[in-house]
Parts: C-alpha cells; sequence; structure tokens
C-alpha cells in the first residue's frame, strides 16, 4: 500500500502555526508516494522561499487521514 503525502505551503501571519492567510493563494507541491519523497519536495518548496518568514510549507500524511485506523494508539 502506497502511504501518500500531500506538500504545499502559503503565506502565515504566524510561522509557529499553520493559520494560512489566503487559502485561493496555496501553493501545492504535489502528492507523493511515501515519505522520502515528500520531504524532499518539501525542502525543496521550503528553500525556494527561505528569505520570506511568512511563507510555510507541510507535509500531510494523506494515508492517516484515509485509513486512521493504521496509526498506533499512543502509548501512556
Amino acid at each position: 500500500m502506497n502511504k501518500l503525502h500531500l506538500v504545499f505551503g502559503g503565506r502565515v501571519d504566524d510561522p509557529m502555526t499553520l493559520d494560512f492567510d489566503d487559502l485561493e493563494s496555496i501553493d501545492i507541491v504535489g502528492i507523493f508516494p511515501d515519505y522520502k519523497s515528500a520531504e524532499k519536495a518539501w525542502r525543496a518548496a521550503a528553500q525556494r522561499t527561505v528569505d520570506d518568514a511568512e511563507m510555510k510549507y507541510v507535509v500531510v500524511h494523506l494515508h492517516r487521514l484515509v485509513q486512521p485506523d493504521l496509526i498506533a494508539p499512543a502509548k501512556g
């Protein structure tokens, strides 16, 4: 089974949050079949905007949204 990952980014007011300013201008980098390739794309996108503190890129584990039963229960 592929573990799909989505990489996207956009402008945020506070880089400590995921509150994107304009959802219509989100930069969808792509969907990737594994974390390694998603991370590579994320690094490239983040590097392109490294001088813009209001730009933030993230990796979303789509497989966790589609099949939440695959997530191991938290220990504790």
